[in-house]
């Protein structure tokens, strides 16, 4: 965290001042240094992002179109670990004439269930496909490794449960289900979403029973997409720390969106959590600072990478895991240390990950 009031952009500001002359004179040697520690930090740290809809999965496709590939990218780029989420309302919502998402419609009984199911068997074929090693406890996520990369099984969104914490169990044992965000694009039956109005105040009862199944079945609960009121909820509630997959810190949020304030990352991190800042920037560095910003404010071990790659309206500023070097050294320029570095990469995911699944 920032110490005696004084943020990482000073320290580095009044550093780059002090040594003007000096650093212009040294701007090439100093990049081939962060571009050969950035190597290394990858080859040395289990790389995760927590939040991704890589191979373009989530919908069924057309006839004749086929997915993104997935492992040659995560292979190029050195990341070991996606967490690929399926979207659990998927059906339920869509761009509207205000340029956001929104719920359109409400779905049938047992609709989003046999949705999910659907989905869950589309992500299993592209682990397959991609011939993607599978996560699902501590030992297997220490074997992961960017020479054969893993998938974590997810779900974007508690639809599917139905307020039913035994589904928790099913999707657990029937599809390996480790990392489970509660709530997505509607208000569904276990809590409130940043994009609409609130309608249950918060968590409600059925949620906090989910937080309780998932905390013994070691699942890692995500309070991504969810309201403040939610997460202080689940922060009360839940036994393992808790994950914000894909967000970004503002200083003073809109209404109504995604974007969330110091106090409720705060609320994360106080779990012992992580959150994670997604790659809807124009560029690295804008998403590097980004990281620093919340570094700041609740300390380097609570920050993390959440991409949400092939999920956001537009491409993004990681458009495929080849990239992640560029990151890293966006990262080390910003004035991240290597193993700073590491710990937001997956150092951080992987505490959470060993806590909440053993």
């Amino acid at each position: 965290m920032a110490h005696a009031q004084m943020t990482r952009r000073r320290l580095m500001l009044g550093g780059s001042l002090a040594c003007l002359a000096t650093c212009l004179g040294t701007d090439a040697g100093r990049a081939q240094d962060r571009a050969a520690q950035a190597r290394q930090v990858i080859a040395d740290t289990i790389t995760v992002d927590m939040h991704s809809h890589a191979g373009r999965f989530v919908r069924p496709r057309r006839t004749g179109s086929t997915g993104k590939p997935v492992s040659g990218p995560m292979r190029q780029g050195g990341l070991a670990v996606a967490c690929l989420a399926v979207v659990a309302d998927a059906p339920t919502h869509r761009l509207m004439s205000d340029h956001h998402i929104h719920p359109y419609r409400s779905p049938e009984p047992g609709e989003l269930y046999a949705w999910t199911v659907a989905s869950f068997r589309r992500l299993h074929d592209l682990i397959r496909q991609e011939d993607l090693a599978l996560v699902t406890d501590a030992a297997t996520f220490g074997a992961a490794r960017a020479g054969r990369p893993a998938a974590i099984v997810a779900s974007e969104g508690g639809d599917f449960l139905d307020g039913l914490p035994d589904r928790v169990d099913e999707a657990h044992e029937r599809w390996q289900l480790r990392h489970l965000q509660l709530v997505h694009y509607r208000p569904n039956e276990l809590g409130d979403i940043q994009t609409e109005p609130p309608v249950h105040e918060g968590l409600t009862d059925a949620g906090a029973e989910i937080i309780r199944r998932c905390n013994r079945r070691g699942v890692v609960v995500d309070v991504a997409h969810a309201t403040f009121d939610v997460v202080k909820r689940a922060a009360a509630v839940t036994a393992k720390p808790l994950i914000l997959s894909h967000t970004a810190l503002s200083n003073a949020p809109p209404y109504l969106s995604r974007l969330i304030p110091r106090d409720h990352a705060r609320a994360v991190a106080g779990t012992g959590g992580v959150v994670g800042v997604w790659s809807a920037f124009p560029d690295l560095t804008s998403m590097a600072e980004n990281m620093a910003r919340l570094a700041d404010v609740i300390g380097v071990e609570h920050v993390g990478l959440g991409s949400d790659q092939e999920g956001l309206p537009s491409i993004g500023t990681l458009p495929d895991y080849a990239r992640l070097p560029d990151l890293v050294e966006a990262l080390l320029a910003t004035g991240f240390k290597p193993a700073e570095a590491a710990h937001i990469l997956g150092g951080n995911y992987r505490r959470v990950f060993e806590a909440t699944a053993g």
